[in-house]
């Protein structure tokens, strides 16, 4: 869960940290300048703390959304906090229209293939099968073919043909 009390603490020293800067420029105390600065280089310290912590938050976030897809169980849910359910819920949104505008899933699987071609034998008769540049196979029954990826996957799928392990 969001550590919310240390943020909260983080921010209190943040706030006591410039105001006492703050008030030390407007008193004109160039003898607390040594002092100002080392305030300064607290705060930017504390910042970068923060930002760490919290964008570290969102790439688990992020993870957990290509781990256990668009919904997560509640006990995940209720580690996030409202900022972060409302940002997964964008995300979730942008990668659907951008998946969809491409026309590829891109959550099906995790690692990229290994090479763009596959060897694919027919499982069952299927008959002329047309790839996009026009070529025109014919898929039968324990023939094998070597074809995009891309353009056998739903054949896989549909149990037309099996990718050939070698």
């Amino acid at each position: 869960p969001l550590k919310e009390d240390a943020l909260r603490e983080c921010f209190a020293d943040m706030r006591e940290l410039f105001t006492e800067n703050q008030n030390d420029v407007e008193a004109h105390m160039e003898t607390h300048a040594t002092t100002v600065h080392a305030r300064h280089v607290a705060l930017g310290q504390i910042r970068r703390c923060l930002l760490a912590y919290l964008y570290q938050r969102l790439m688990v976030a992020r993870d957990m959304r290509w781990d256990f897809g668009t919904t997560l169980d509640a006990d995940l849910r209720e580690n996030l906090s409202d900022q972060e359910q409302q940002w997964l819920r964008r995300y979730n949104g942008l990668l659907a229209d951008y998946m969809t505008s491409v026309g590829l899933d891109l959550t099906r699987f995790r690692s990229p293939p290994k090479s763009l071609y596959v060897q694919v034998r027919c499982v069952q008769d299927y008959g002329d099968f047309e790839t996009e540049d026009g070529t025109v196979i014919v898929l039968a029954r324990d023939t094998t073919h070597f074809l995009e990826r891309s353009q056998c996957e739903k054949l896989i799928h549909q149990g037309i043909v099996e990718h050939v392990t070698t």
